[in-house]
């Protein structure tokens, strides 16, 4: 997978398949799994660090994040995101940001929204970086979109989004992440762009889908948003398989002769 595979992708009508991942051992198992593209996302800060929100990602943070998925999936389409306020800085810390990811395993980088951030974009692309736009609910922006909602609902919204997505498409953008977004919306979004739109919680008419991992593993139990679908009862069959080692060990049948070493 490479950055026209995406395009080629849109046009012959196949959907995208996207995940996030943040760790080797998952990595190495989505690496004999046939998904498209792994997303390091700074809700790494949350899924597995336990903070409230993806402010809290740090560019250390995704650089660790990204080179242990990178180790585990080296042959995977790798976009890594850009944390909080590291693409708003001077040029020079900017694309220092970028390289740190590209150093660090990614074949692409991920920023949100389009405002101020147009000609940071285009220096990337022109500078060998491919760039995945995001637009809709973009946690970094949470506090001026005033909490965790559903985003262009409005006309003026709407249309706001729909004229930085053609912006983020001429500025370079090779795909775009759209985000709890009314379905109509998407789909109008998706029809006007060559490049391909990639979901979550935007409907079906997008070129595409990305989950966190561990919410179609089943393993944010008590995160439950409306666009998640849970494929695997994963806490389920990890909390079984913790409770049949603890009884085997209490019983005495583990270990056993065959896990035992000879003089």
């Amino acid at each position: 997978m490479n950055i026209f595979d995406f395009t080629l992708k849109k046009h012959k009508g196949e959907k995208i398949s996207m995940v996030t991942c943040y760790d080797y051992t998952s990595a190495r198992i989505l690496a004999e799994t046939s998904i498209d593209c792994l997303l390091v996302g700074d809700s790494v800060a949350m899924t597995m660090h336990g903070f409230k929100d993806t402010l809290s990602a740090t560019l250390e943070m995704m650089r660790f994040h990204t080179a242990a998925v990178s180790r585990g999936a080296s042959e995977k389409f790798i976009v890594s995101d850009l944390p909080f306020l590291s693409y708003r800085k001077s040029l020079s810390k900017n694309v220092s940001a970028a390289q740190v990811l590209m150093q660090s395993g990614a074949q692409a980088v991920k920023l949100e929204n389009a405002t101020g951030n147009l000609p940071f974009i285009r220096h990337l692309t022109e500078s060998g970086i491919p760039v995945m736009g995001h637009l809709g609910l973009t946690m970094q922006l949470m506090h001026m979109l005033g909490g965790l909602k559903v985003q262009g609902r409005s006309e003026s919204q709407a249309e706001r989004m729909k004229q930085d997505a053609l912006l983020l498409q001429e500025a370079g953008c090779f795909a775009l992440v759209l985000e709890c977004i009314p379905t109509q919306l998407a789909k109008e979004i998706t029809q006007s762009l060559h490049i391909p739109t990639i979901g979550i919680g935007a409907g079906f008419h997008t070129d595409g889908q990305v989950l966190v991992y561990q919410d179609l593993l089943g393993l944010n139990t008590d995160f439950k948003p409306k666009f998640v679908k849970v494929f695997v009862e994963g806490q389920v069959k990890i909390r079984n398989g913790i409770e049949k080692y603890v009884q085997a060990v209490k019983a005495g049948d583990f270990p056993n002769d065959e896990h035992c070493y000879g003089n």
